[in-house]
Formats: structure tokens, sequence, C-alpha cells
């Protein structure tokens, strides 16, 4: 039943919209993983971020994307834990660890070692709209944990207009994604994450927006 919910959903609910009411413009597609595992990590503006990214993918591949969100904010009622783990897909970890857990990266890396294609919003949580921010370490720690795992970087712009964090209402805005090249663990998390920077500047600079006022 959670299975058949989770096609229409994202097969019709979610396509319809980002088909419809949004314009997207997708730039480098085929360089999105096209099986497991692998990790898609991106800027988080808006609560629509997840959704784009899922419509991206093939449905046959629906089963196997999990976007990774802290577990405390889906600790609501039990219908609404139910859709966002069952239907919505999520990959639910600790953001605070406390003294005797275990490693809070673990789910993420079982999901990986299962052939599960991970999607990630290493900024931690949403930030003021088309603001890249710096993103946290745990993405290299996750890479560092699976080396051979492809991490795909990928911008989104527009998205933080098109629905704010905060706001309820949805407003049709052109909407942009700029999928990277897959980049690997290179031994350093320092460098690692130098390099992971660097290439969410080149695909924002790619786009060329204009500064929003």
């Amino acid at each position: 039943m959670a299975r058949l919910l989770r096609f229409i959903f994202y097969g019709g609910i979610v396509r319809l919209i980002v088909l419809i009411v949004l314009g997207l413009n997708v730039r480098h597609r085929e360089r999105l993983p096209t099986l497991g595992p692998a990790i898609v990590v991106a800027n988080h503006n808006s609560h629509l971020d997840t959704m784009v990214l899922m419509s991206l993918f093939p449905l046959r591949l629906l089963p196997k994307l999990h976007p990774v969100a802290a577990m405390d904010y889906f600790l609501g009622s039990r219908l609404f834990s139910w859709f966002t783990l069952k239907v919505i897909g999520i990959l639910p970890i600790k953001r605070k660890v406390e003294r005797g857990d275990d490693n809070p990266l673990e789910p993420c890396n079982q999901a990986l070692r299962d052939g599960q294609v991970l999607i990630v919003f290493p900024e931690g949580s949403r930030g003021e709209p088309e603001q890249l921010q710096s993103f946290k370490g745990s993405i290299a720690r996750l890479a560092e944990n699976n080396p051979a795992v492809p991490i795909v970087p990928v911008f989104l712009h527009g998205l933080g207009k098109a629905l704010p964090k905060g706001e309820a209402i949805l407003v049709p805005f052109f909407c942009d994604v700029l999928v990277g090249e897959p980049l690997r663990w290179t031994g350093d998390r320092r460098r690692y994450m130098r390099e992971l920077d660097e290439r969410m500047k080149l695909l924002a600079s790619e786009g060329n927006f204009p500064s929003w006022e």
C-alpha cells in the first residue's frame, strides 16, 4: 500500500506540480546517478528542494531514493511520521548525538551498503532564498566511510522564491537545477570539503543568475 502511494505521490502529484506549476530548467541531467549506491548533495532553501530532486529520477529508481533528514523534525503525529517515512521515503538520522549513542551516520552507511541513493542537504537547515551556506563536515565523514560511493553536487536556484522558509503558499516561479560531475573521496576531509565547496560555487556561477532584490 505504502509503495503504491509513493508512486502515486511522486509520479502524479509531485511531477504535476514540478512540470506545470513550476517552470524547471535542468542542466546536465545525465550526470545524475542511474543506480546506487550514490549520494546527491544540494543546497537547501525550500521544502520543494526534496520534491524537485526526487522528480528528476525515473520512477523505477523510486524505491531506492531516500532524502536524509533530522529525526526530531518528523516526531509529530503518527500519521505524519508514517507519511514522511513510507511515502516520502525519508531516512531519519539523529541531529544531536549523546554520550553512548552509536554513529549517527550509520543509517546512511547501511543504506549505501544496500545500494540506495541518498539525497543530502549538508547545509543542515533551510537558509535564506538563494543564499549558499557552508556545508557541514558530516558529508565528508560520510564520504570517508564510503570512499567508493560517488557524490553528485546539485545547485538549486529559484525554489527559495517559489516556496521560501516559513511560507505555505506556492508561488509559480521559474527554477533551475544544475548537476555537477561526481566527486569521490580524496583522502582528506578538509581538502574534500574545499573541493565540494568549489564544485557548488562553480555550478552557481555557471547559471549566471542575477542577484535577488
